[in-house]
């Protein structure tokens, strides 16, 4: 019986080779310089005033037949005004007056470039990110701090300053005067940190004293008054403070109430008040009893 035929091992060595699809070679110029739908004028007519307006390399690029990529960049007729400026000079004169807005001279070569311009050099010590507050407000904030919580010391000076602003003008003791040369006390209130440093300053010592053991014979200790600086008096002050808002009684609990017991105690020693007079008057009246002490053969200088 003769083998059967098969004819799937024929088909398989054959090629089928899909049909080309037919490419343009060259792209309709016709459909490129298509004028719009609602225009009433020739068509013929617009290609001629279209391609005169053109720059001759851009003429020659579509009559080379190449595709709106490849053309050479250059200015078009859409992108020119009515008066004859292109858009990113439009853009450029836009900035400009931008820049006269701010306050600003747009012809100034520090400004070119730049929305607000280079700052002078070198750079004042207020514009550094770490040297942005008043140093009076960092010191204190630092000493309000418990327990390595910045933040939480930064919200409560920010109470207390909002307190002191708001506040009516305090009422001056007259026995107890400010630091001379100190604004009105209707002008304290508008400048809360005036008002802090103010406070502060007004009842700082002058003066500490320090004992000296065995110097005054017997084993007793000898008190001799020593000055202090700037942030030491603005620091013993700011303690005493704190000290006497610690032993008043609360008025009640709440993340806002200690720092508001601190700024009325603030108020009061503005307005003469508080019981830190009498400590700072204790210290320079022993500051007055031990000044002989100076004269010592201990400090005599030799």
């Amino acid at each position: 019986m003769p083998p059967r035929l098969n004819l799937w091992p024929t088909c398989r060595a054959l090629a089928f080779r899909t049909r080309p699809a037919n490419q343009w070679s060259q792209p309709c110029i016709a459909a490129r310089a298509r004028s719009f739908a609602d225009r009433t004028s020739n068509n013929n007519n617009n290609n001629n005033t279209t391609s005169s307006q053109w720059p001759e390399h851009r003429n020659a690029d579509i009559a080379a037949g190449l595709p709106p990529s490849m053309l050479s960049k250059s200015t078009t007729p859409e992108e020119i005004d009515a008066a004859g400026f292109t858009s990113t000079e439009n853009e450029k004169a836009l900035s400009q007056l931008q820049l006269v807005t701010y306050g600003l001279n747009p012809f100034d070569p520090a400004v070119d470039g730049h929305k607000y311009g280079l700052p002078d050099l070198p750079l004042p010590s207020e514009m550094h990110m770490k040297h942005r507050y008043d140093p009076a407000i960092v010191q204190f904030t630092k000493l309000l701090m418990q327990d390595g919580k910045l933040s939480k010391a930064q919200r409560d000076m920010a109470i207390i300053l909002n307190y002191l602003r708001s506040s009516p003008p305090p009422k001056i003791n007259p026995a107890r005067p400010l630091v001379p040369g100190s604004p009105p006390a209707s002008h304290l209130p508008l400048d809360p940190v005036s008002y802090l440093t103010l406070a502060i300053d007004s009842v700082a010592p002058l003066i500490r004293i320090r004992a000296y053991k065995g110097l005054a014979g017997g084993g007793a200790s000898l008190d001799v008054p020593m000055p202090l600086a700037a942030r030491q008096r603005r620091r013993t002050a700011f303690q005493w403070i704190l000290d006497a808002v610690n032993k008043k009684k609360s008025k009640g609990s709440g993340r806002t109430m200690f720092p508001h017991r601190v700024a009325e105690e603030i108020v009061a020693v503005v307005e003469g008040r508080s019981s830190v007079w009498d400590k700072r008057h204790i210290v320079h009246k022993l500051g007055t009893s031990a000044r002989a002490n100076l004269n010592h053969q201990a400090f005599r200088r030799r």
